[in-house]
């Protein structure tokens, strides 16, 4: 009863909190010049068994380090928190980039607050384990300043550390969640009438994931494959891929689903069970889907934002590379999505952004397709809604703060001031054993003896992240910016034969 109180009183506190935000957001935001400070939560705050399975994955708080280059805002002060604390060498790479202000002044203005703590909670239950910590954060936020957190995802935990320091969040109320969910995105998709994979949602544990099997087969008994998928698992990780070859229409369809289930579900985290995989599922819910087939087949995603206004925009479209088992593994990407559809994609995305606006979300999420081209014309089947940053949220952030730009919906490309156009590629997954032991200062090095740097007076060239997972993972990421997709795509390719060449691999 009385911890039920503390959370009713702390989901007050929260909406205030929000609420207050909206004026604080109309006045200040977009004043460059405004008295402000964003204190940054890189938390990936998300199921800690799946993410074990990442490598690196402390070091994926690095990702946000694109935030910096708000400093390019005179009075602007940025607080960024870590598990670990960061390299200086990672952090002047950034600094160097900001326009119009000296590194001097800019560092006077970034504070960076360490837990100092490796273990395998998020960052933010860190945080909040230590009182002198968050004392450090309020104590850093000069007196007067409008200030709110900015955070990867927004979990209870997140709502928890906003009410904790009265900072609002530019992110979602926890409560709306389960739209972000893969049982809410097809809720959200249907609503909306867009087009999805056959399947089922709301499904609570293994007899539940076995009679959306049986149902899929009767539905198309020329079926090949389907995707289980948790309602809350991320880049692919929560998912798992069931076979049907061996199912016999002569023979009792479920019970031979049954029997087989735990040998021909093909699970995509890397060391996970089956049965971890199903208590997972069980405590998750989630979803199963008929699995997307065709000659060619692509995966765009569309990047939203809703304001505290209620203002919806659609901010970019992304093409995903997928690997991994069954291509269910978000790899990187390209940008902008194909111009054969990225227009159709956008607006799709938009369609979704007001159904989740007209239901109170706030801040930037993604909305992610796979689509088919059949005849010529390409079939556009909604996957999921990532009611949180994700992977193609800081490569738009670098370029837009590099230069200035904006992503036009009506012709899916992206402009300068002076009308030129820009390109990327990116990836938080360019690893290779023979990376290993390159420290943060032997990377730049590299970079720049081999040109392999963004150059402002271009606006194109390279930018690393991720950083620091390089020494011990042999992993980094990369966004190459380029004035066409070649160009971006040759960037890719130097850069990788470089770094391969200085680790002695050149024909690898």
């Amino acid at each position: 009863m009385v911890k039920a109180l503390q959370i009713k009183a702390e989901e007050g506190a929260f909406l205030q909190l929000q609420q207050n935000f909206a004026e604080q957001y109309q006045v200040v935001f977009d004043d460059n010049l405004a008295a402000k400070a964003i204190v940054v939560i890189p938390s990936l705050t998300l199921d800690p068994l799946i993410l074990s399975k990442i490598d690196g994955i402390i070091h994926y708080e690095e990702r946000l380090l694109c935030l910096l280059m708000l400093l390019r805002m005179p009075n602007t002060h940025i607080v960024y928190l870590t598990s670990t604390p960061i390299d200086s060498e990672i952090i002047d790479y950034y600094l160097h980039l900001l326009p119009g202000i000296t590194g001097h002044h800019a560092r006077k203005r970034l504070h960076f607050l360490s837990c100092y703590d490796t273990s395998t909670i998020s960052l933010t239950e860190k945080i909040l384990a230590r009182p002198r910590l968050l004392k450090r954060i309020k104590d850093a936020i000069p007196t007067g300043y409008a200030a709110h957190l900015a955070c990867f995802n927004v979990t209870n935990y997140e709502r928890k550390l906003a009410v904790t320091l009265g900072l609002p969040v530019y992110g979602c109320n926890p409560n709306l969640l389960y739209w972000g969910t893969k049982s809410g995105s097809r809720e959200i998709f249907k609503e909306c009438d867009i087009l999805l994979p056959d399947g089922f949602e709301n499904l609570k544990d293994e007899p539940d994931i076995i009679k959306a099997l049986t149902a899929l087969y009767f539905a198309d008994t020329t079926i090949q494959k389907a995707v289980v998928k948790m309602n809350d698992g991320f880049s692919g990780e929560g998912n798992a891929v069931f076979s049907y070859p061996h199912i016999y229409a002569e023979k009792n369809i479920e019970e031979q689903i049954k029997v087989q289930l735990h040998k021909k579900l093909k699970i995509v985290a890397n060391d996970l069970s089956y049965a971890q995989f199903i208590k997972k599922f069980t405590r998750m819910g989630g979803i199963v889907e008929a699995f997307v087939h065709g000659d060619e087949i692509a995966s765009p995603s569309v990047q939203c934002r809703i304001n505290p206004l209620g203002k919806v925009d659609v901010i970019s479209t992304h093409d995903q590379w997928l690997g991994g088992p069954d291509a269910q593994v978000f790899l990187g990407g390209s940008f902008p999505a194909h111009t054969d559809y990225a227009v159709e994609a956008a607006n799709l995305g938009k369609k979704v952004a007001i159904a989740l606006q007209q239901r109170g979300v706030l801040g930037r999420f993604s909305v992610d397709f796979l689509s088919v081209k059949k005849d010529g014309i390409w079939q556009h089947y909604a996957i999921e809604i990532n009611l949180r940053k994700g992977g193609t949220t800081h490569p738009y952030l670098m370029l837009q703060f590099l230069t200035n730009g904006n992503y036009n919906i009506d012709t899916g490309k992206y402009f300068l001031p002076n009308g030129d156009q820009r390109h990327y590629l990116f990836t938080d997954n360019l690893q290779h054993n023979c990376f290993k032991g390159l420290s943060p200062a032997d990377l730049i090095d590299i970079a720049i003896c081999n040109n392999l740097h963004y150059d402002g007076t271009k606006e194109e060239g390279v930018m690393f992240h991720m950083i620091g997972a390089l020494s011990q993972y042999g992993k980094l990421g990369v966004i190459c910016i380029g004035s066409s997709h070649e160009k971006a795509s040759l960037y890719y390719e130097k850069t990788l034969k470089v770094l391969l060449a200085e680790c002695g691999n050149e024909n690898k």
